[in-house]
């Protein structure tokens, strides 16, 4: 049966060097096309055999990103969800590891009829079930992928060859290759250099893939000579060659496409006609990002705190909100081992907010109960996400309460472990996947912050966590000021805590920085940073 109306397929490969941008590129791309009228989603496929990020470490992979329905995925499944105000799921993140466990699994059970296993024809034709899952649902028009790792790399072979085989099959009107490269700007010769772009285009076309498009990130704008350059020796017209220079935000990363027409040329590729986008509340926020009215500075305290990948939600939730504040945010990065008792006012008396921040096991952990026992007192704002939150109602326990031996069963067996392992979570003994993750509701307390921010009584957030307020020490946590503003109605679990007689101090079980999108901030970043901002301007005074 011949489709009426055949999805489109864009595939999205990097070559030279990693970390070239290859996400942002193709949620610019998806902006545009969505802005257009149609319907886009995007998903990552990455070459490396662990089944999920779930496990890795923040240093090598920066945060896990969580989707509604639970997925751990990668981290550039944040900036799709960011940049085209969507939800991703599973099916959006595919893995090495994913793919050859599902061979082996159907390998054991016999399906391939005793045939010998081979990555050609079986991992691949794994892969190419994959690339299309998303585009059978009948919900998208376009279904953007893009290949993790770099041209060259042995590991991402089996997806370009994948690729390459499904190209040819679903016919060139149907599916087309962007290849994101670098032209890097030699400063002792004073020359820019086209050569590794042509090294890695030759690389891609002896797998048998000829590029559509090329993007060329560089630090600066290509001349029309550079471009004419890369085009004869690639094979490509240079009006297909895209110049991606370094920008002040990457939310004008789509900016930048449109002036270069990227979306007419893949509509033109993809014999597509649709309006032109509708980028005026795009084009507002993108002003406000650039143009604030002032600056406020708000600390977080981690434990990863030199590497900014692993907090990468929160870092773009907080450009979303202060886009919505007209104010730019100054974060500063505090390390949480560093603080110790003599010398919190050092890393924490120029700020104006602070937020603990999520993560897992016990390094730094009192130096974040000593930051939040800080602010507490001297009524900064505070937000707490996750652990950050668990740290809070430690520190309220022990310095409020009065319950000294105050803990978190992940770090000391005490009798006032005011934070516990959840009751299922007990049984088990493998770590990937088994926390609690995904969305869970939240039905809110009225008159209360969270109640504020939200406007509404029940809300869905994202989670991911072992760990859990204990209940048994609900009442006394609340005789002495704390406020339980959010429980989750399917099993009473603490969601939300706040303070009495404290400008805004909310701490949360979930992960709100994953649902933050660039044109719809989150309620509770909006509001925190609206808290610092009234601070700050009062310590002014």
């Amino acid at each position: 049966m011949v489709r009426k109306n055949p999805i489109k397929y864009i595939f999205v490969t990097g070559g030279v060097v990693s970390s070239l941008g290859k996400g942002i590129a193709a949620a610019s791309l998806g902006l545009l096309l969505k802005a257009r009228g149609l319907r886009v989603t995007i998903q990552k496929f990455d070459p490396y055999l662990n089944v999920d990020p779930g496990t890795m470490n923040p240093y090598q992979h920066g945060e896990v990103y969580v989707t509604e329905d639970g997925a751990e995925t990668d981290l550039d499944l944040g900036h799709y969800e960011r940049f085209l105000d969507i939800n991703t799921t599973k099916q959006n993140n595919a893995t090495t590891g994913q793919v050859y466990y599902e061979v082996i699994t159907r390998e054991r059970r016999g399906d391939y009829l005793g045939g010998t296993v081979q990555v050609i024809p079986h991992i691949t034709d794994e892969i190419m079930r994959r690339f299309e899952i998303l585009g059978l649902s009948g919900n998208y028009d376009v279904i953007i992928t893009e290949i993790g790792g770099t041209v060259g790399d042995i590991e991402s072979l089996p997806f370009l060859e994948a690729m390459r085989q499904f190209m040819n099959r679903v016919g060139r009107k149907n599916a087309i290759s962007i290849h994101v490269t670098l032209v890097p700007y030699i400063s002792s010769a004073g020359e820019i250099k086209t050569k590794p772009t042509q090294h890695s285009v030759s690389t891609l076309r002896e797998i048998g893939i000829q590029p559509d498009i090329l993007i060329c990130r560089s630090d600066r704008l290509l001349p029309d000579d550079v471009r004419a350059k890369i085009a004869l020796f690639t094979n490509v017209d240079p009006e297909l060659v895209i110049s991606a220079p370094d920008m002040e935000t990457i939310y004008e990363v789509p900016l930048i496409f449109e002036e270069q027409e990227l979306d007419d040329l893949v509509l033109e590729k993809l014999d597509l006609t649709c309006p032109q986008p509708d980028l005026k509340s795009w084009k507002k926020m993108v002003h406000r990002i650039k143009n604030p009215s002032g600056m406020v500075t708000i600390g977080i305290c981690g434990k990863y705190t030199e590497h900014h990948d692993a907090y990468k939600s929160i870092v773009e939730a907080f450009i979303h909100a202060g886009a919505a504040n007209n104010m730019k945010v100054n974060l500063k990065w505090i390390s949480a081992e560093k603080i110790e008792k003599n010398n919190v006012d050092k890393y924490l008396s120029d700020i104006s907010g602070l937020l603990v921040a999520p993560g897992f096991g016990e390094r730094g952990i009192e130096g974040k109960i000593l930051a939040v026992k800080y602010v507490r007192e001297m009524k900064i704002p505070f937000f707490g996400i996750c652990l950050g939150m668990q740290c809070a109602v430690i520190e309220f326990a022990r310095n409020v309460c009065g319950l000294k031996n105050a803990n978190s069963t992940e770090f000391e067996n005490t009798n006032q472990n005011v934070i516990d392992l959840m009751l299922e979570q007990k049984k088990v003994k493998e770590y990937g996947g088994t926390m609690r993750l995904g969305s869970f509701p939240c039905k809110l307390k009225p008159n209360t912050k969270a109640h504020n921010a939200y406007k509404k009584e029940l809300i869905h957030e994202r989670h991911r966590h072992r760990y859990e307020v204990n209940n048994a020490f609900i009442d006394k946590l609340k005789e002495c000021g704390l406020i339980v503003s959010g429980v989750c109605p399917q099993n009473n679990l603490v969601e939300i805590v706040e303070l009495q007689n404290h400008p805004w101090f909310v701490g949360v079980q979930f992960h709100p920085e994953l649902k933050s999108r660039a044109t719809n901030p989150h309620p509770l970043f909006r509001d925190f940073v609206k808290a610092a901002m009234n601070f700050s301007n009062i310590k002014k005074k």
